[in-house]
């Protein structure tokens, strides 16, 4: 049931138009493409050894 002034019901989602779709895709992909740039250095090094045996010590517990 539509309401008088025209909006979908509150607490239903539409359907996103294709194009919404297609430009969202594209955002997503460059959001990828600059958090790898940004972060993939960072995420290639070593596990520090003091933090590992922190986890460790905490499993234990």
């Amino acid at each position: 049931m539509t309401p008088a002034n025209g909006d979908p019901p509150k607490g239903r989602s539409q359907a996103v138009p294709k194009k919404k779709r297609k430009s969202d895709n594209a955002f997503d992909v460059w959001l990828q493409r600059g958090l790898h740039q940004m972060f993939d250095d960072v995420a290639s090094e070593p596990v520090p050894e003091d933090l590992l045996r922190l986890i460790e010590d905490d499993r234990g517990q």
